[in-house]
C-alpha cells in the first residue's frame, strides 16, 4: 500500500490521526447504512415477485375474460366497442425518502367520478363476458401501479446499495490502510530521528567531558613507569 506524500512531523501525524478516525466513523455508518438498505431491499424484491405473481395471475384471468367475449362477438364489434373510452385514468407521482433514496410513489386518478364510464360501450349490443373482462382490467389498475412502484423503487435502491457498496470497500481497502501506513511510517521516521538526535547529543556530550576533563587522553602512570 503506497503512503501519503507527507512531510514526516508530530503535527502532520496528530492531523492524520484525526483523519483516520472520522475515516472508520464513516466507514461504520455506511456499513450500517448498506445493510439497511439491505434489509429494505430485500422486503422491496419480496413484495415485488409476490405482486408479479399477482399481477401475472389476474392477467391471464383478464384474458381469458376477452377471449370469451370475443368467442360471442364479432371482432369488429369487439374493436369499436373498445375504441372509444369515456374515462380517462392519469398517474400522479410523489416520492418518500428511504435511507436518502428517493423512490417513487404512484397513485392512479380517474378524471371521472361516475364508475360507470369504465365501461366504453353501451350494454344492448355486447356481451356480460365483456363487462367482466373491462370490470377484471379496472380492479388490476391499482395492482398494476403498485408493480412499476416497486420495481422503480428496487431499481433506484439497487443503484444505491452498489454506490455504497463501492465507498465502504475504498474507506476499508485504500483510504483507511494508506492512512494507517502513513502514521506508522511517520511514527518511524520520528523514532528514527529520536535515536539520532540522542546519539548526536551524547557524542556532543562526550566532546564536552573529553574537552573538560580530558577523558580520552593517553593513561599516565603517577610513578613515571
Amino acid at each position: 500500500m503506497a503512503i501519503m506524500n507527507v512531510n514526516p512531523t508530530r503535527m502532520q501525524m496528530t492531523k492524520l490521526k484525526k483523519q483516520l478516525q472520522t475515516a472508520k466513523r464513516g466507514h461504520k455508518m455506511l456499513k450500517d447504512k448498506r445493510d439497511e438498505l439491505m434489509r429494505q431491499f430485500i422486503e422491496l424484491v419480496q413484495e415485488n415477485k409476490k405482486l408479479r405473481d399477482e399481477v401475472e395471475k389476474k392477467l391471464s384471468e383478464c384474458n381469458a375474460h376477452f377471449i370469451s367475449a370475443s368467442s360471442v362477438m364479432s371482432h369488429q364489434a369487439l374493436d369499436s366497442s373498445l375504441m372509444s373510452s369515456k374515462q380517462q385514468t392519469g398517474v400522479e407521482i410523489d416520492s418518500k425518502n428511504i435511507m436518502s433514496v428517493d423512490v417513487p410513489v404512484f397513485s392512479s386518478v380517474a378524471e371521472s367520478p361516475n364508475e360507470g364510464d369504465i365501461f366504453p360501450y353501451g350494454f344492448a349490443f355486447t356481451s356480460f363476458e365483456l363487462d367482466g373482462a373491462v370490470m377484471s382490467l379496472q380492479e388490476l389498475l391499482p395492482e398494476l401501479i403498485r408493480l412499476a412502484e416497486t420495481e422503480k423503487s428496487c431499481e433506484l435502491m439497487a443503484a444505491e446499495i452498489e454506490r455504497t457498496r463501492r465507498r465502504v470497500n475504498s474507506l476499508e481497502h485504500v483510504m483507511i490502510p494508506r492512512y494507517e501506513e502513513t502514521i506508522k511510517y511517520i511514527s518511524m521516521k520520528l523514532e528514527e530521528n529520536d535515536r539520532s538526535s540522542r546519539t548526536r547529543l551524547m557524542k556532543v556530550k562526550d566532546m564536552l567531558l573529553d574537552k573538560a576533563h580530558n577523558y580520552s587522553g593517553k593513561y599516565t602512570n603517577p610513578a613515571g613507569e
